[in-house]
């Protein structure tokens, strides 16, 4: 340890307590609130299982941010603490000292034991991270359901050992425990093992939902009541859900999820990746938009001018933020269906992905007037798209007179491409050096980004390494 650093008297003190283990947890009744913190850490790093499982059961905060201090998932250490709990939960009432109410597994919590340890000189703006008021006149507490919040990554084939372990403690105890997450991500996991997880949870504390693998539709039928009871959602973000070929059962299918949309009083940001059963029936989920969505993102997947006039028409969305129909195909939409689309949400627009929409020269320029009117607008991206030089020169001249605009990325020129589709660099450098000439005669300093679609360095189609034009 640094000499200009030297360890606070706090935790030498706590060191000094964990010589005589025995002696100080008899003694925790009378420990200064002060000492906690430090001596918790110690024992955590130490390994003292006895000391962690004392602690826990005369914890005078009303949060231990246990993850805080976990580089990643310990089952030992999580045993101790929840032995600790088990004897608390066994009381009927509350001893006087302890005042916990929520373990916190998640990777939060830096800031409280940085504090108690001295690495940071501030204090903990965090309430609940402030002891609760001891109230000398009572020495007993009802004893409240305990709170254990997690975020919960599904991923493999297996819960592990620490969440097997997590929850069997919480379905023993499924009467004092509540199981909450804020954030749920499911990419890959055995059905069974999602059901038993989300049976144990409170699923009214989800706040964001992201389904990052591929399910049929009727596998999203299945899990839409689960759904529905996580009523405080405000992020639903879907990965690609299979649809062959939309068939008459695939409309009740359809009907039992985007009825449990109703019950998200709260959803803000709406995230659809490759929903292919939207197709022609974008107005079944909008009709159950309960909220205005802040974000409202549906990419690569086929959609009718039908949907679209439904989109346009959605009072839900005429307030959006951020937009992004990136690989939905617009090549032979009428344009004046973007533009109204962009004329609803002018006022409010802060980003705009329009990648690989197919969008033409015409299209572009129908919608350029009503662009230059989003004047909250920040991100603007457009690659894939076949654009002309002359019509990104009027891009750039209608897009200069958006003062927020920061970040802009647009498709290589027509003219850089051969008729086989072949990227020529030679020309695509010189039609670098005549947009850098528009933008000086602008005279708005801005950045750009040009991206050749297929990238020639590593093929894909919108690429993140590419310099800009400064």
């Amino acid at each position: 340890m640094s000499v200009r650093n030297p360890p606070r008297l706090l935790v030498f003190a706590a060191m000094s307590l964990l010589r005589d283990e025995t002696s100080t947890i008899s003694s925790l009744e009378y420990l200064p609130t002060e000492l906690f913190p430090p001596l918790f850490m110690a024992a955590f790093y130490g390994r003292r299982r006895e000391t962690l499982k004392a602690m826990v059961q005369a914890w005078p905060f009303a949060r231990l941010p246990l993850g805080g201090l976990m580089q990643k998932p310990h089952k030992r250490t999580l045993q101790a603490v929840l032995d600790g709990l088990h004897v608390l939960l066994a009381q009927k009432v509350h001893p006087r000292r302890c005042k916990l109410r929520v373990l916190d597994l998640r990777n939060t919590g830096q800031k409280f034991w940085s504090m108690w340890s001295g690495a940071r000189a501030h204090t903990c703006s965090s309430s609940w991270m402030a002891p609760v008021a001891e109230d000398r006149s009572r020495t007993e507490q009802p004893l409240a359901p305990l709170a254990v919040f997690i975020d919960l990554h599904l991923k493999k084939r297996t819960l592990g050992k620490f969440l097997t372990y997590l929850i069997r403690w919480v379905e023993q105890r499924k009467g004092s425990i509540h199981l909450c997450c804020k954030k749920l991500k499911i990419v890959s996991m055995p059905k069974e093992n999602i059901k038993k997880v989300l049976s144990m949870m409170q699923l009214d504390c989800v706040q964001e939902v992201e389904v990052n693998c591929t399910w049929k539709l009727s596998t999203l039928a299945v899990y839409a009541p689960h759904l529905g009871k996580m009523r405080n959602v405000q992020r639903l973000l879907l990965s690609p859900i299979h649809v062959s070929a939309f068939k008459e059962q695939d409309h009740q299918y359809l009907l039992q999820f985007t009825s449990q949309i109703l019950r998200l009083q709260y959803l803000r940001d709406l995230h659809m990746e490759s929903p292919y059963f939207l197709e022609g029936h974008l107005n079944q989920m909008l009709r159950c938009l309960m909220t205005p969505l802040d974000n409202l993102s549906i990419t690569n997947c086929l959609l009718t001018e039908s949907d679209f006039t439904h989109l346009f028409q959605c009072p839900n969305i005429c307030h959006l933020k951020g937009l992004n129909l990136s690989g939905v195909t617009l090549t032979n939409f009428s344009p004046e269906l973007l533009q109204v689309l962009l004329e609803k949400v002018a006022a409010t627009l802060q980003e705009l992905y329009l990648n690989l929409c197919g969008i033409i020269d015409s299209q572009l320029e129908t919608i350029l007037p009503v662009l230059s009117h989003c004047s909250q607008l920040r991100v603007l991206s457009m690659c894939g798209n076949l654009l002309s030089m002359a019509v990104m020169e009027r891009l750039l001249r209608h897009t200069d007179r958006l003062p927020g605009l920061s970040l802009e990325i647009y498709p290589a020129p027509r003219e850089s491409y051969s008729s086989q589709g072949v990227l020529h660099r030679e020309t695509l450098t010189h039609l670098h050096a005549e947009l850098l000439e528009i933008l000086r005669e602008l005279g708005h300093p801005r950045s750009i980004w040009i991206s050749p679609s297929p990238c020639p360095h590593c093929g894909d189609d919108i690429c993140d390494h590419i310099k800009p034009i400064v």
